[in-house]
């Protein structure tokens, strides 16, 4: 009787055939672009061509166009025909905009959070340690990013989505704002820091009048930069 055949060798794990797939091209433009802007890479001002982004994430210009529009209606940059796209700067009405948004957001969310549970007091410990490691290591884009991460801890520790879903909708605009405003005002870094534990200290004590109080007074004082009365 003739043998049968013996089985196929299983696929390595490092198999061409199951390593992921990269992205669409239109998506690694997209991120590429957004990152860049989102840490200063493209400050405002700044006019992007079709052919650099195509060259720089190796792809041809079709999907560069299919990314620029995408990011034109984020309001990140204006395209312009012929010429390019242009990385819109941070306005002061954009600034004054997300302020009063965000005190609206955070006030109520900071207020909420009293009694805080154990869990959300941990994990608010462990980003501000993070970002004193970031801001000591002069890293200031990841610093803004765990900067946001410490308030939205806050928003999603209330349990209401539709209001962390409207939060998350700031989240571009604020970390764009905040790698802007620690460039641009480095004493702000130890700032920020010393607010950051003032918040927890409030929380972690149940004082909600006073994490109210000090979210206020940190958020508020962006209102002033808007104004263009720090300098």
């Amino acid at each position: 009787m003739q043998s049968s055949a013996p089985p196929r060798p299983a696929a390595a794990p490092d198999s061409p055939s199951l390593s992921l797939k990269q992205p669409p091209a239109a998506d690694r433009v997209y991120a590429h672009v957004k990152q860049s802007v989102l840490d200063r890479r493209y400050e405002g001002g700044t006019l992007l061509t079709e052919g650099e982004l195509a060259e720089a994430v190796g792809v041809s210009r079709t999907p560069v166009r299919e990314a620029l529009l995408r990011l034109e209606v984020e309001g990140l940059i204006r395209l312009y025909p012929k010429k390019g796209a242009l990385v819109l700067p941070v306005s002061a009405q954009e600034i004054a905009d997300v302020v009063e948004t965000r005190l609206l957001v955070e006030e109520h969310a900071a207020r909420k959070a009293v009694p805080a549970p154990p869990g959300l007091l941990e994990r608010l410990e462990e980003l501000l340690a993070q970002q004193k490691a970031q801001a000591a290591a002069g890293d200031l884009a990841a610093a803004a990013v765990t900067d946001r991460c410490f308030h939205a801890e806050i928003v999603r520790s209330g349990g209401n989505e539709i209001l962390s879903r409207l939060y998350d909708q700031l989240r571009d605009r604020q970390l764009r704002m905040g790698v802007a405003v620690l460039h641009s005002h480095p004493d702000r870094v130890a700032k920020t820091l010393t607010e950051h534990e003032e918040i927890l200290r409030a929380l972690r004590a149940g004082d909600a009048e006073a994490a109210v109080d000090i979210v206020h007074r940190h958020i508020g004082w962006f209102s002033h930069l808007a104004r263009g009365e720090v300098r």
